[in-house]
This record gives C-alpha cells, sequence and structure tokens, in this order.
C-alpha cells in the first residue's frame, strides 16, 4: 500500500518547467527542479526527453548550483544555458558569496562537456537565440553608467571591498516583489557565439542609459538572421505613469526604434519566422471605471502598422509562439477553469482551440508543423510532458512515454468541478478537491481556499497552495474563481474592478453554500485561507462574516491607504482605486480594516503568514494586522519567516508551513490541541 500524499510526498516530486524543442525536432529539454542535497533549498537541472518517446529521459546537468536563468538550442542543436557552477578555468568566487552570478555555458549537440561563453560579473538572465545564425542576445545585471562588462566588474569589486551594501535612488520604483533595484540593473546584449571552442567576443551593450527597471523580467526576442532584437522596455512617464513599450535595437550598431508610443502597455514578444513582423500582448492603461484589456497584436516591423487578432475569442492571451513558417502563430490563455493552446491561422485569422483540459504551457511547436509538445498540469497532477496536433481542435493532450520519473507517488485525490448561478445570473466555477479514501457515509469539513492576482484562476497544480497536501490530511477543499478571475471573458473582470471586497465576495460565499449543501460536506466544519489577494479576501471575510471557524491569511493586504506607499510599485493600483492623494475613498472603502470592530465581535481565530522579504505586500501589512488583533482581542497566532518573500520557496520553511496551516485547521475543524512545531 503506497504511502498517503504529504508535504513530504509533494516534495520528492519532480518540478518540470520551460520547456524546449531542438530545432531538427528530436530533442525536448527541459528544467527540472528538486529538493537540493542539503534539504534547505529547490535546485534545477536540465533534463533532455526523446519526444517519440521511445528512448528514456536523461539528465544532461549536474551542478551543486543548478540551472537557472534559460535555456536555449542554437540552430545546430547546441544547448546554451545559465548556470551558477564554477569555471574551472576561472579563480574560484568568494567564500562569503552567497549567491554566485550566473555564467552562460553550451553544451555542444553531442552531449560533450559544457563550456562557459560569457561570464558577466552581474549574471546571465533570459537567453534569446536567433532561428538561422548564431546570434543571440541576453539579459545581463550591469551598474547604472558603467561603460561595460569590465567597468561593471571594478565598480562591484569596489564595493565588496569597501563593505558598501547602500543604494542611492533617483528614480521610481526602487524594488521589485522580494529585492531593491540597485545598484545593478538588467541591460540587454547582443553576441554572436563562435563556432568551435573559439572565446566570444565582447557582446554588445543595447541601451546603456537605464531607469532602475527599464528590463526587469521583461521579454526578449531576437530575428532570425540575428539583425536585431526586439524587447519590452519600461520608462517613467508623468508620475506616477510608467511607458511599456516596444522597441527594436539593431544588433549591428544598437540603433533604437521604437515600434510603440505610450498608448498602451505590451507584454511578451515573438518575431515571425520572416522576420517581417513582432507578435505581442497588448494591454490597456485602465482606469478606477475602465478595466485593462489585453488583445494579441501583430505588428509591421518596417512600418509599425498593429493589427489585432483573435479578439474573437474574449480571452487574455499570453506567450504568443510562431510556427515553422510565419502562417501560423500559437498562443495560451485562462480558460474557464482551463488553461489552453490556441492556435492562429494567417493571414485571415481563423481561431482554434487546440486544447480542451488541463492547463497547458510552453508551447513547442514541431519543425514540420504537424505537432506541438507542452508542459500539462491540472489541479491534481503536476506538469508532465504531452503532445497534440497542430490542427485539431479541443484535445486531450498525450503524455510523452518514458518521461521525467515521479518516483510511483500516488496523489489520490478527487477533483470536481461545480458551479453556481450569484443574483445577476452569472455562473461561477469551482473546483471541489476531496479526499479519496473518505467513505460515502463520511462528511468531510471543507477549507475555502481564494486565489491570488486577483486577476487569476484555479486551473492548474499549484506547488504553494496545493489542496492535494489537504484532501489527503481529510478536508475537502473548494477553490472558486469569482470576479476579477480569468478566463471567463472580459464581463468577469468588469463585474469585480474596483470593489474588492464586493461581487468577488458575494461570488465566493455563493459557491461556498452550494458546496456545503453536498451530502459528503460538512457545512458546520468550514474554514477559508489564502494569500497575496486571498488573503486580503481572508482579511475581509473576517470583518463581514462569521461563517468560518478559522482563516488562515497569508502575505495578505490589511490597510490599503499605508498599503499604497509601501508596496514596491503603489501607483500601479491608482489605476484601479484612483489617485490616493485626491481621494483616498476607494482605498478606505475596500480595506479590511475598516471592518476591525466587527473582527472583533466575531473573534474568528486567524493564522497571520508573513516573509519579511516581501515588497510586493510589505511586513508592515501583517505588523498592523496582528497589532489590531492583539489589541482587539482577536485570537490568533503569526507565523513570521524573516527569510522568505511573497511565497515560502525553501523546503524546510514550506514543511513547516504546511504542518503549521494542518494543525491550526485540526485545532478548529477536529478539536485537536494545537502543537507548536518543534523547529518554532
Amino acid at each position: 500500500m503506497s504511502e498517503p500524499f504529504s508535504i513530504d510526498r509533494m516534495l520528492q516530486l519532480p518540478r518540470l518547467s520551460s520547456l524546449r524543442l531542438s530545432p531538427d525536432g528530436r530533442r525536448l529539454v527541459v528544467a527540472v527542479g528538486t529538493v537540493a542535497p542539503d534539504g534547505k533549498k529547490m535546485a534545477t537541472a536540465l533534463w533532455q526527453v526523446d519526444p517519440a518517446g521511445a528512448l528514456p529521459a536523461r539528465r544532461l546537468t549536474r551542478s551543486v548550483a543548478g540551472e537557472s536563468g534559460g535555456h536555449a538550442f542554437l540552430p545546430d542543436g547546441s544547448l546554451l544555458f545559465a548556470s551558477a557552477r564554477p569555471d574551472p578555468d576561472v579563480k574560484a568566487p568568494p567564500a562569503d558569496d552567497a549567491h554566485p552570478a550566473r555564467a552562460m555555458w553550451l553544451l555542444p549537440p553531442d552531449g560533450g562537456e559544457a563550456r562557459p561563453v560569457a561570464s558577466p560579473d552581474g549574471g546571465v538572465d533570459g537567453i534569446a537565440t536567433s532561428r538561422a545564425s548564431r546570434a543571440i542576445a541576453f539579459g545581463a545585471m550591469v551598474h547604472r553608467g558603467a561603460a561595460d562588462l569590465a567597468e561593471d566588474q571594478r565598480r562591484e569589486k569596489a564595493r565588496r571591498d569597501a563593505g558598501v551594501g547602500a543604494l542611492l535612488f533617483e528614480d521610481y520604483p526602487i524594488r521589485h516583489w522580494d529585492h531593491y533595484l540597485g545598484p545593478r540593473h538588467r541591460r540587454l546584449f547582443a553576441a554572436t557565439v563562435p563556432e568551435g571552442e573559439e572565446p566570444m567576443s565582447d557582446p554588445r551593450d543595447l541601451e546603456r542609459i537605464v531607469t532602475g527597471f527599464t528590463f526587469e523580467e521583461g521579454p526578449l526576442d531576437i530575428a532570425p538572421d540575428g539583425s536585431f532584437v526586439v524587447a519590452v522596455r519600461r520608462r517613467p512617464g508623468v508620475f506616477p505613469e510608467t511607458w511599456d513599450d516596444l522597441v527594436r535595437y539593431d544588433t549591428a550598431t544598437g540603433e533604437a526604434r521604437q515600434l510603440t508610443n505610450h498608448e498602451a502597455a505590451y507584454a511578451g514578444c515573438a518575431i515571425s519566422p520572416d522576420g517581417a513582423t513582432v507578435a505581442a500582448v497588448r494591454f490597456s492603461y485602465s482606469t478606477p471605471t475602465e478595466p485593462e484589456r489585453y488583445t494579441l497584436v501583430l505588428i509591421d516591423l518596417a512600418t509599425g502598422d498593429q493589427r489585432e487578432i483573435a479578439g474573437e475569442v474574449d480571452r487574455r492571451p499570453e506567450t504568443p509562439t510562431w510556427g515553422p513558417d510565419s502562417s501560423v502563430l500559437y498562443f495560451d490563455s485562462d480558460d474557464a477553469g482551463l488553461h489552453s493552446a490556441y492556435r492562429v491561422d494567417l493571414p485571415e485569422g481563423r481561431v482554434t482551440r487546440l486544447t480542451a483540459s488541463g492547463h497547458v504551457s510552453d508551447l513547442c511547436p514541431a519543425p514540420d508543423g504537424s505537432t506541438l509538445f507542452g508542459l500539462q498540469s491540472t489541479i491534481g497532477t503536476p506538469p508532465r510532458i504531452v503532445r497534440f496536433d497542430a490542427r485539431t481542435a479541443d484535445q486531450t493532450p498525450v503524455e510523452v512515454a518514458s518521461s521525467i520519473d515521479e518516483g510511483g507517488i500516488a496523489i489520490g485525490s478527487v477533483v470536481e468541478r461545480l458551479e453556481a448561478e450569484v443574483a445577476d445570473g452569472t455562473r461561477i466555477g469551482a473546483w471541489l478537491v476531496r479526499p479519496a479514501s473518505a467513505s460515502p457515509a463520511a462528511k468531510a469539513p471543507l477549507v475555502l481556499m481564494v486565489h491570488g492576482g486577483p486577476l487569476s484562476s484555479w486551473n492548474s497544480w499549484h506547488w504553494r497552495w496545493n489542496p492535494n497536501v489537504l484532501a489527503a490530511h481529510g478536508f475537502a477543499v473548494l477553490l472558486p474563481d469569482p470576479a476579477l478571475s480569468t478566463g471567463y471573458g472580459q464581463q468577469m473582470l468588469d463585474r469585480g474592478w474596483g470593489q474588492w471586497g464586493g461581487n468577488p465576495y458575494t461570488d465566493v460565499m455563493t459557491v461556498l453554500e452550494a458546496a456545503v449543501a453536498r451530502e459528503d460536506i460538512d457545512g458546520s466544519r468550514v474554514a477559508m485561507m489564502g494569500g497575496s489577494y486571498g488573503g486580503y479576501m481572508a482579511n475581509w471575510m473576517a470583518g463581514h462574516t462569521d461563517r468560518f471557524r478559522c482563516i488562515v491569511t497569508h502575505a495578505s493586504l490589511w490597510e490599503l491607504l499605508g498599503f499604497h506607499g509601501t508596496t514596491d510599485h503603489g501607483p500601479a493600483w491608482e489605476h484601479e482605486m484612483g489617485d490616493p492623494y485626491a481621494d483616498p475613498s476607494a482605498y478606505l472603502r475596500w480595506s479590511p480594516r475598516e471592518s476591525l470592530a466587527e473582527m472583533a465581535r466575531h473573534k474568528t481565530p486567524l493564522l497571520v503568514i508573513h516573509g519579511e522579504l516581501d515588497h510586493r505586500v510589505p511586513i508592515s501589512e501583517a505588523l498592523t494586522l496582528w497589532t489590531d488583533m492583539r489589541r482587539m482581542g482577536v485570537p490568533g497566532r503569526f507565523l513570521y519567516f524573516p527569510d522568505e518573500n511573497h511565497w515560502v520557496l525553501k523546503p524546510q520553511n514550506a514543511k513547516l508551513w504546511y504542518r503549521t496551516v494542518l494543525a491550526f485547521l485540526d485545532e478548529h475543524l477536529n478539536g485537536v490541541p494545537f502543537e507548536r512545531d518543534a523547529l518554532l
């Protein structure tokens, strides 16, 4: 009999990401994350998988540091990848260097010895390769104003030798998710990888004059012949605006030409195989009365003219990917509780939904255009490599045999789809995850989970908020997609825009009551939990209902007016909540703290969880919430992680997270006395 699923079993599962197909279509390479030997972090290696499923999967890289930061194929099948592994021909980094920089390595197509080809002192982040040449583009972290990579290295050494960690800021924002934007900033470089063992010449810096956020996390692509690069560049506008525009850079001269001009923001870019067009995701700038709208556009690289495609689908497109030629474009999108792959036939623009199950991403078209490979997960199964036909509508992808072994670990949960109709007639979808071992007569206690975002959806396997761990412990878990969820068309965003505790709250409560009406659910034992926006909803519910026996609130928003000034990019919230200096009413209206008196009256126990390194929802939100709870006599506990950010990423911390959450739920739903973890 197999062991029941648990956090320890989940940590044994391989975490697949970043799937790539070789130009000849004969090799798939995927990043596989596992717990490092010391158990204190996750480490990633690259594995090769046979697309035909005939050969066993084979590990390509092995290093203590792991491989992360991107990988891509050159036309001859050589694999470029980023890794912080030490170069055997270079002096080892200082012993106190806790975060060694990632260099770019090349692995020959025959699987010989990998060698470093570029080693910027600030590390490589993101690699793009051309289809028909050995030209590449990549990001690297460089000191502001440094003339070249050599000067960048000298500046960093001077700071290290002086023991200086101070930063001086002159622009905004100054933080992003979990780090401060300085003293280095991401700049883009172009280069050519030589044949054989020749060293690569110094790369060309495509734009040295940057603001602190210009290319942070920004996508880039390089033309098939390597003659130009297209990237998303962020520049400060009239405060609080920032402009996210597409820019074309000549790789020989560095000359820049802006393709868009502040009329919208852009994310994602893919240059067509003929080099004439760039496909991109365009999203309009929202206002407090008008939500943002995502569209897929084609931009003529000669004229700058734009053409919208796939608008009739009414979905938010992601990750445009060209087929073998310029007649077919693929994209993926959240889709009514799924995440589907779509095909667009050009020039007419006919759209076909190719998949109708699970969450499909990382699309890799075969060279002959007949097949697509990708990663697919579901609420109940982790990502796996799959294939499906490139033309047939509404398929269920087939798993590629001889893929990465999961070690025979059984998940064992039962996953069902639920719907409930709310007052305005909208159908609200949700997933219900139940224990597989429960007898038909047993009534399971229910845990409601609200997703983050809030522009998001429950449609895939989740490593952080995994309902299967709770189900294995005996809880049923409800995962609703209320107003502001993606995958249900623009109207679902319109219903919740600017009213975070309005329709999203009533939608969730309606679906909840539909779930507890089932014979297999114990409606008297119900808890709620959420992180980020889900944490906001947890706090909102604590002050608006006494329906729950307990609430878990992770990385949560509590006091929106103060949050505007402490989050990493407060002005972004003005697009939905307005200018707080001129009119703070929306921030106050939708702030959970305004219902503190009701929270104190309900006295629903709260487990507050937060990481010190979280800049998106700063620790100040949790500190204020905890102070208010103590002052007003609201019972609860506070689980604090000094070394985690918005997520809890380290394996041992994840174990503590789940053990504490399960103990808290057991205490209030099952009457089991709370037992503090021995490590706490």
